[in-house]
């Protein structure tokens, strides 16, 4: 039989003094780390089974419990309420996979995560099965590192990281493995479990999206937008003004937001200048900023053009 899965989840973890709010699905052995590592986290644990709250271990962890089968059951928290959900396994012994993977990322917030694993259909122990006729797994869902990464990006994840748990096979039988055609890059033949971090968003839109409400970034991105494509730019740069000083913004976030949100930047940029006398010096720091940030000649050739048109007007408007 397979070893059972070491849990080690956490790893993609920073401990720190954040108010999150984590929920644990089944894998309740997180608990105690996840307050060590946590001790203002707001703490969750869904479980089918009633008994395990009672266990002395997790007396004084400070968690609520909900005694429900996420398979069956939809979880009864609004959209976006968690900074990370855990749970080890989660796909193995459901039968809808996308379903299950796409509710759970219903309840993270934009910048969360859901940290699972799943068992690698390709290890060597489940092939060494197949070849002596045995198949242990008729009511689990076993994936390959590729089909697992599929499904993430399938169900709106938009980053999705792994680690490997190995478990090393007789050197001989893998030599039979590799030579019956199957691929072992990187030694994946000995990787018994797929450790998974999967993001709601990118890394560089996850700390835009940490920084100012939701309404707040979404009313900026309209703004940029109708600015880019010309559509009453001179009241609208008005406006990116007033929310910029209203929020209390800086040059490299609207740099960082526009890099990501505008699609011509060039056009955007040329109307935030035409159309911001009294901020030409600002507009430079934002030019300078997303100059900094640049990794195309091309990119660069038109931000120092732009940034020269900044210098050569007044600063003051």
């Amino acid at each position: 039989m397979a070893e059972k899965i070491k849990p080690e989840l956490l790893n993609f973890l920073a401990p720190g003094e954040l108010p999150l709010r984590i929920l644990v699905v089944e894998s309740v052995g997180y608990l105690r780390k996840l307050r060590e590592m946590f001790p203002v986290a707001e703490l969750y644990a869904a479980a089918a089974e009633p008994e395990l709250r009672e266990k002395e271990e997790f007396r004084g962890l400070r968690v609520e419990w909900l005694i429900l089968d996420y398979r069956e059951t939809p979880l009864p928290f609004p959209r976006e309420f968690f900074d990370y959900i855990i749970g080890d396994l989660t796909l193995e012994h459901v039968g809808n996979p996308q379903d299950i993977a796409s509710g759970l990322g219903m309840f993270l917030k934009q910048t969360g995560a859901w940290l699972t694993s799943f068992r690698n259909i390709r290890h060597w122990s489940v092939l060494e099965n197949l070849m002596e006729g045995h198949y242990y797994n008729v009511v689990s869902r076993l994936y390959a590192k590729q089909e697992f990464e599929r499904l993430m990006y399938a169900c709106f994840y938009k980053e999705v990281r792994v680690a490997s748990q190995r478990r090393k096979g007789d050197p001989e039988l893998i030599r039979r493995l590799e030579e019956a055609g199957f691929d072992n890059t990187q030694g994946d033949l000995e990787v018994e479990f797929w450790l998974v971090r999967a993001a709601r968003s990118m890394p560089e839109m996850a700390l835009l999206k940490s920084m100012y409400t939701a309404e707040e970034r979404k009313k900026l991105s309209r703004i940029l937008h109708r600015i880019e494509y010309d559509i009453d730019a001179k009241k609208e740069c008005g406006a990116l003004w007033t929310i910029y000083d209203g929020v209390g913004m800086f040059p490299d976030y609207l740099a960082a937001f526009a890099k990501q949100s505008v699609f011509h930047h060039r056009q955007f940029y040329e109307a935030l200048i035409a159309h911001s006398p009294g901020r030409r010096d600002l507009v430079r720091d934002v030019l300078r900023a997303a100059l900094g940030e640049s990794t195309r000649g091309e990119e660069r050739d038109m931000l120092l053009e732009l940034v020269s048109i900044c210098e050569g007007g007044d600063g003051n408007g």
